[in-house]
């Protein structure tokens, strides 16, 4: 008899201790943090020149993204522009970049290496094209540039692409009717100012601080591209496609401006990776890129125009797993 209670009471320690076991699983279950471990390592994000709006962007995200992702090391690579920073992203120079929408198309389609592996996370804000001269130019159009000293940007920058279009499309021949200059933002603002130049093609969000810094210290004017000009270009088609007729607000750069909006060229801006990146660290950069608009465009304007209605739509790029799994963990 003692034996047999003995064994029940056993039994039933075993039991509850089961029991025990069991709840204990589900109540770390329900408090501890399951599913994929937290992203960690380096990653390299490629921004642009100095004075330039990707990089004013980029180091106020960087500062957003080293509290969202603690175990990651952000570090910060400049460049000369889109077209430089598509390259490093598509062979593995860099994990993450900005780049325009038409440079991105040119890369696409010139099947260089990486090109297929390329991958949107948000589209950004757009860039618009700002063709600067002194305010006493002569230059009333873009036809007027033929024979002028004009900065065209640095050979990897989207500026470069946008202004030998531009130029092509109101019938100059960028190579031999204008004298080009390959300078980018971070030098052009100084050479017009000084006389070295007579007009500068800009691509960028408004304000630029470079333009905006200028026009501060010196008469400037924003020669206008119209609507014909638009058209020519989109004539051409393929990457062309993704320039659309703008506007620049009266108020981007005032004293410049003079209360007049200018017609111009925009192109949106894409938040570039590939496939090679770990779909939970895609998904918190984007988070971040996010989360952080507010904060970021009290300083650098255009990072207000992200839109998260909008930043879903990264043509000509799919949209990385990663970038994917945000849009669906905030969809209402």
């Amino acid at each position: 008899m003692l034996q047999a209670l003995s064994r029940i009471g056993r039994r039933r320690t075993l039991q509850v201790c089961a029991a025990l076991v069991v709840v204990l699983g589900l109540l770390l279950w329900w408090l501890l943090p399951l599913g994929e471990p937290a992203p960690r390592g380096t990653l390299t994000f490629s921004t642009g020149v100095r004075s330039g709006v990707y990089q004013r962007y980029g180091e106020r995200l960087q500062g957003d993204l080293a509290k969202d992702l603690p175990q990651v090391s952000i570090r910060l690579l400049t460049s000369e522009g889109s077209q430089q920073n598509i390259e490093r992203v598509a062979t593995g120079k860099a994990d993450f970049t900005i780049a325009t929408a038409d440079a991105l198309a040119t890369y696409l389609r010139s099947g260089k290496p990486g090109a297929d592996r390329l991958r949107g996370c948000v589209r950004l804000y757009d860039d618009y094209i700002q063709l600067v001269v002194p305010r006493d130019s002569e230059v009333r159009k873009v036809a007027d540039l033929a024979g002028k000293r004009v900065g065209v940007g640095q050979p990897g920058s989207g500026v470069r692409l946008v202004a030998d279009r531009v130029m092509t499309a109101a019938g100059l021949d960028p190579v031999n009717d204008v004298k080009a200059s390959p300078d980018g933002i971070d030098t052009v603002p100084r050479k017009l100012e000084n006389g070295l130049l007579d007009a500068f093609f800009w691509s960028g969000g408004l304000p630029t601080s470079a333009v905006q810094e200028l026009s501060d210290r010196f008469a400037i004017r924003l020669v206008p591209l119209e609507s014909a000009l638009v058209k020519e270009l989109q004539a051409v088609g393929g990457s062309a496609r993704y320039y659309r007729s703008a506007l620049m607000p009266a108020d981007a750069y005032r004293k410049a401006q003079q209360g007049q909006g200018v017609p111009t060229v925009a192109v949106a801006n894409v938040l570039v990776t590939t496939d090679r990146t770990d779909p939970a660290m895609t998904e918190a950069f984007t988070r971040t890129v996010i989360d952080s608009r507010d904060r970021i465009g009290r300083e650098v304007h255009a990072a207000q125009l992200v839109d998260l209605r909008t930043a879903i739509y990264t043509d000509p790029l799919p949209l990385h797993e990663g970038a994917k799994r945000y849009y669906q963990s905030v969809k209402p």
